[in-house]
């Protein structure tokens, strides 16, 4: 691998000047500039960016943090977050921490080395004693007592959108399933908007809520069937959730729609090849994504931000299981 010290020699000039032309700052006359481009082309050379970013005291690179990128929900937010980053010649450094908080503190120590410019991403831990609102963080769907900005859709409004919908859908008796994380995030919203439009339109209503996250799904639905078998309207938390309760539903000789109406949260199953396919609240992802960068770049420039909890709206996508 060619060094910035090979280019040099083959240009015939200092490796100062090199390092002019690749940062393109300083003064250098045009011939000098096409000679070091041209042993930049002949050695197929690369700079090395971690040493670049160190020496400019920059960083192109901003981390996201996902607890698991199998997630299509985080999978399909990551495709949109690395797009609008790379509008603007930022890097994506993926930090899958399978919901582990010491994973996550190490990229925040990369932000506090200037490893990386700054930090976006999914946290449901507690790490809170870690966090600054002096450094370049967007939260998306948490939001922390320190103001932290974060990016969320309107997941109260999904919730009283979820149970409208179920007792259009002739639903007498829905129910919430989710999890609970051990801090504050919106989704929490989703059960609450459930729960305040249920008594607002005074239907009888089931919440079932488990620790997140949810280690055995046997386990999970076993009690629910059990205990609430005579529900006629399921809201899940998440489109996986609802996905594995029309599975886990059908085993009991439960029908979808028939029996049980459900909708899921997230709209991460739009594909026919899916049946049935799920009616769901769709969260606005492409939006999300670049709201939750586009507000990162006004913190690089130490811009006032109008708020500190931005909610996007949500859709209801109606599909075959209502």
């Amino acid at each position: 691998m060619s060094s910035i010290k090979d280019v040099a020699s083959l240009a015939g000039v200092a490796v100062g000047t090199v390092s002019r032309v690749i940062n393109n700052s300083g003064a250098v006359k045009p011939e000098t500039r096409r000679k070091v481009e041209k042993a930049i082309q002949e050695l197929n050379y690369f700079p090395n960016e971690v040493a670049r970013n160190f020496k400019m005291q920059k960083s192109k690179t901003v981390a996201l943090l996902l607890p698991s990128i199998w997630n299509p929900f985080f999978s399909e937010m990551a495709y949109y977050i690395e797009d609008e980053l790379d509008q603007e010649g930022f890097k994506l450094m993926l930090c899958n921490s399978g919901g582990k908080p010491e994973k996550e503190l190490y990229y925040l120590d990369m932000l506090r080395q200037n490893k990386v410019a700054g930090i976006v991403g999914i946290t449901y831990n507690d790490i809170e004693s870690s966090i600054s609102n002096t450094i370049p963080i967007v939260s998306i769907d948490r939001h922390f007592n320190k103001k932290i900005t974060c990016v969320t859709s309107d997941n109260y409004e999904g919730g009283r959108m979820a149970l409208r919908k179920l007792v259009e859908a002739g639903a007498t008796r829905p129910a919430f399933i989710g999890s609970v994380t051990s801090v504050f995030s919106e989704t929490m919203n989703r059960r609450k908007g459930f729960v305040d439009e249920a008594k607002k339109m005074n239907v009888d209503y089931v919440v079932y809520e488990k620790p997140d996250p949810i280690i055995d799904d046997n386990s999970f639905f076993n009690e629910f069937f059990n205990t609430h078998h005579n529900v006629d309207g399921i809201f899940a938390i998440t489109d996986l959730l609802a996905a594995n309760y029309i599975d886990r539903a059908s085993r009991q000789g439960i029908r979808v729609p028939e029996d049980v109406k459900v909708i899921g949260y997230d709209g991460i199953q739009d594909h026919p090849y899916f049946h049935p396919i799920l009616s769901t609240i769709r969260q606005p992802v492409e939006e999300m994504a670049r709201t939750t960068i586009r507000l990162l770049y006004q913190k690089f420039e130490g811009a006032a931000l109008e708020k500190d909890v931005y909610h996007l709206p949500v859709q209801f996508r109606q599909g075959e299981t209502t």
